[in-house]
């Protein structure tokens, strides 16, 4: 396994093959066998007008590989990955996965705080990405990532746009570079199914995301047990409005997909009249969102101008439902909704269609995979009694035994039998459902991403009239929270909101981690050992938007 990471040890690895979790197939070859069964299907399509069969995404992928290999990559080289919602995206990630490269999975609203981490702690060899988009200036961002990296030696840019002289992943898509290399070049670098797949990145409560390494074996037995509990078909059409990249839409969609011969649907913007137009236009049978994107749709005055009625299931997930609004939403699409509860370190929850109304509507469902183990601990790490709150630590055979490079926090995060330790405060509900009660770390759930609080405070510190910050959570009726900064301020210093966040952004992190509040105090309540108290903030910020 590639270095810097953790392995299962060796009775883990017996006893998922023995079980039947583990196959011993590589991503490629999982592709491979779905071209295969549903060859001429639609098997992805682009809210530009790119549309792939299953035929093509085996042929582009093959291409690509061949392509990313004569540009001097090699098995278990990284490369940054950050791209919209582009079909495109599809023969990339399994282009590499032939090719035995390593995906960094970031999202687009990254910038040189991440990327430069990111590239710098893996070493990465490439970087995909536009030359801009959504206003922004990506081939500067690349420029100064290998300014930071110099081990960035290839940046391939998507677009029309490309400069002179780079290279262009459209390009290299169209260059039928097959015809003079032997596709046997893919076999001899076939990735072992125990290796490293991918990166995908942690919500993160300490600094920038943390990387979880998924292999191959693992990201195919997510999405296979997925299929176990959710009803797609060759007829399902699955809308991916969220950036592609983030886990979920990969294992619960874009896998889950090309296993039944079902077809992905993507959308660059989440603008609801353009994402009601595409359900419309592809017939749309599978629509994950978030709440708060959810209860956009029901208040929105176009809703119901739209033929949504090939909606067949909607999946809640990322942030709580509320359970009162599950039968509105069911009545208002006339559709099914399941809600599910996940992680990119791997633990899945979802709820069956088949189980019993007060399970569905009050818990997030049952674990995934019968290989899940599943407990609830006090702050002892000991066993909470039936009903009781306890954070959930898990372990089994899609979640990771360790973050890469990350000794000290693996430390912390897994105990001494390899449970991962998620933060999350759950109980057992109806039938044994999990109910979400919040989060034991110190992190912000801001509509679906989970952004560390002391990253922010790292940077607000910086600020050099800023004494101290507590960053935390507020609440909000949308996206469930929103980011509030309290600030003590150095004697005879000022700052308002929006010099904060200019200074914020010239440290160039994503938007998306901004504060959205300012609060400036004299002093913070502590707890009785001495440190600030998020809870008496949480509770003041809670007054103060009532108020």
């Amino acid at each position: 396994m590639l270095e810097g990471c953790t392995p299962w040890p060796g009775e883990f690895v017996k006893r998922y093959v023995e079980a039947g979790y583990w196959e011993g197939r590589t991503l490629g070859e999982m592709l491979d066998e779905a071209a295969e069964k549903f060859g001429p299907r639609e098997a992805v399509v682009g809210d530009d007008g790119t549309r792939y069969t299953y035929d093509d995404l085996k042929r582009l992928s093959d291409r690509l590989a061949l392509h990313l290999l004569e540009l001097g990559l090699r098995p278990k080289d990284r490369v940054l990955v950050q791209l919209l919602n582009v079909a495109e995206f599809v023969p990339l990630y399994f282009a590499m996965a032939k090719a035995g490269t390593i995906p960094v999975m970031a999202l687009p609203q990254h910038r040189l705080h991440e990327m430069g981490f990111f590239a710098e702690l893996t070493e990465a060899r490439a970087y995909v990405l536009p030359v801009r988009a959504r206003g922004f200036e990506y081939g500067q961002l690349a420029r100064e990532v290998q300014q930071k990296a110099p081990s960035v030696q290839h940046v391939i840019y998507y677009g029309d746009d490309a400069p002179p002289g780079s290279l262009s992943l459209k390009n290299l898509l169209a260059d039928p570079i097959e015809e003079r290399v032997s596709l046997s070049k893919l076999a001899e670098v076939r990735p072992d199914p125990m290796e490293v797949a991918l990166f995908q990145l942690s919500g993160g409560t300490t600094g920038v995301p943390k990387l979880i390494p998924r292999t191959h074996n693992d990201y195919i037995y997510n999405s296979r047990a997925i299929l176990d509990v959710l009803p797609y078909s060759e007829d399902s059409a699955y809308l991916c409005m969220i950036p592609i990249a983030h886990n979920y839409p990969v294992t619960a969609g874009l896998q889950t997909m090309l296993m039944k011969g079902g077809k992905v649907v993507l959308s660059q913007s989440p603008d609801l009249d353009h994402v009601m137009k595409l359900i419309e236009k592809e017939r749309v049978t599978v629509f994950p969102a978030v709440p708060s994107l959810l209860i956009r749709f029901l208040n929105d005055p176009g809703f119901r101008q739209h033929d949504l009625s090939s909606i067949k299931l909607i999946i809640s997930g990322a942030q709580k439902l509320q359970p009162e609004l599950k039968p509105k939403l069911e009545e208002a699409f006339k559709a099914r909704l399941i809600e599910a509860f996940g992680m990119a370190e791997g633990f899945n929850c979802f709820n069956r269609l088949t189980n019993p109304l007060e399970m569905r509507l009050e818990t997030v469902g049952l674990p995934l995979s019968p290989g899940d183990e599943v407990r609830l601990v006090d702050e002892q790490g000991r066993d909470v009694p039936a009903g009781e709150i306890g954070e959930l630590i898990t372990r089994g055979p899609y979640t990771l035994r360790g973050y890469y490079k990350a000794p000290e926090h693996n430390k912390t995060a897994f105990n001494d039998e390899g449970f991962y330790l998620t933060g999350d405060l759950m109980r057992r509900g109806p039938g044994g459902g999990l109910i979400v009660e919040g989060r034991r770390k110190d992190m912000i759930n801001r509509g679906g991403e989970h952004i560390s609080a002391e990253e922010i405070e790292n940077l607000v510190l910086t600020h050099p009239a800023v004494h101290n910050v507590a960053v935390i959570g507020m609440p909000d009726p949308d996206l469930g929270e929103r980011i509030c900064a309290y600030v003590i301020l150095r004697p005879g210093q000022s700052l308002t909101f929006q010099e904060l966040s200019s200074f914020l952004l010239s440290k160039q992190i994503a938007k998306f981690k901004l504060p959205e509040r300012l609060e400036l105090a004299s002093e913070f309540p502590l707890t009785n050992i001495g440190k600030v108290s998020k809870k008496d903030l949480r509770e003041d910020i809670a007054r103060r938007l009532k108020g």
